[in-house]
């Protein structure tokens, strides 16, 4: 059962500037599909905290549908997805090609893209921000990738890790702020209180983004409270798989002959979900009778 400060986006702003954030929390949320996997124990924090960012980041966006991130390289993690769903669903896999040696971004991901995409339906035109894998970290990159953007500027600090019970906790702080003002003396002031609240959120350690029994409400107020920090309704975030059996058959009947002839083992085709890791059987000689 989560606890009260589990698995939430805890959106405020700060009363004197303006500026507008989002702090996320995560719990079970997390734990089960990192749990479900046996990630080398960097790969498993960098999910952690791509997962935090996703949901950091979508609470300041209106969908309806999926907002994702795709990271691919040429590093031993070759894939990372991360998404989140309008619903408060949230999931995340690594796809690991390699020994995983060292923790920063490129000594996991090597070079490569990172793809942020809005996906409304199949009746909606998909968004996609690209953009190539820049810094020694996950925040980094996202920092550059805000950076190329002329829409806003942005702040994140991330972080993953278990508690003692062995559970792993992740969490996120994201702060953001409008192109500048025409007026030179506001443009002025809000570039202050930018840099101040960047500071202040420099100070925030990976225990607290990660500790339940501080609330969010009491760690907001003790980074912000000079500012007049407001919150506003919290959501909740939950970990929830898309696969299905249907699915993963649908997915199956589409390989060719010579594709599932190389599945089979023991007259078995086994397929394995790549977010919760659930198994799913299938007999062959049905699957071609269906077909």
């Amino acid at each position: 059962m989560s606890l009260p400060e589990d698995d939430l986006i805890q959106p405020f702003t700060m009363e004197t500037s303006g500026l507008h954030g989002r702090l996320v929390r995560l719990g079970p949320a997390l734990d089960a599909p990192l749990r479900a996997h046996d990630y080398p124990q960097s790969v498993a924090i960098l999910l952690g905290e791509a997962m935090a960012l996703v949901a950091g980041l979508s609470g300041g966006m209106k969908f309806e549908g999926t907002f994702s991130m795709q990271v691919r390289g040429d590093g031993p993690v070759k894939l990372m997805v991360a998404d989140v769903a309008s619903d408060g669903s949230i999931r995340g896999y690594a796809d690991i090609a390699g020994p995983a040696m060292g923790a920063s971004i490129p000594q996991l991901l090597g070079a490569g893209r990172l793809v942020f995409t809005v996906d409304q339906g199949p009746d909606t035109e998909r968004y996609q921000g690209i953009v190539e894998i820049k810094g020694n970290n996950l925040a980094d990159c996202v920092q550059h990738y805000f950076r190329q953007s002329s829409q806003f500027s942005a702040g994140v600090v991330l972080a993953c890790r278990r508690d003692k019970a062995g559970q792993w906790r992740g969490g996120a702080l994201v702060l953001q702020r409008l192109p500048e003002e025409e007026d030179q003396n506001a443009a002025d002031g809000m570039e202050d209180a930018w840099r101040n609240a960047i500071a202040l959120m420099g100070s925030c350690r990976a225990e607290e983004l990660c500790d339940p029994q501080l609330s969010a409400h009491d760690l907001l107020f003790r980074l912000f409270h000079e500012d007049g920090v407001r919150v506003y309704a919290a959501k909740p975030l939950v970990f929830a798989c898309k696969c299905s059996r249907a699915r993963m058959q649908a997915a199956v009947a589409m390989l060719s002959a010579r594709e599932i002839e190389e599945m089979t083992i023991d007259r078995k085709i086994t397929v394995t979900c790549q977010f919760c890791n659930a198994e799913r059987v299938f007999d062959p000689a049905l699957l071609a009778r269906a077909s």
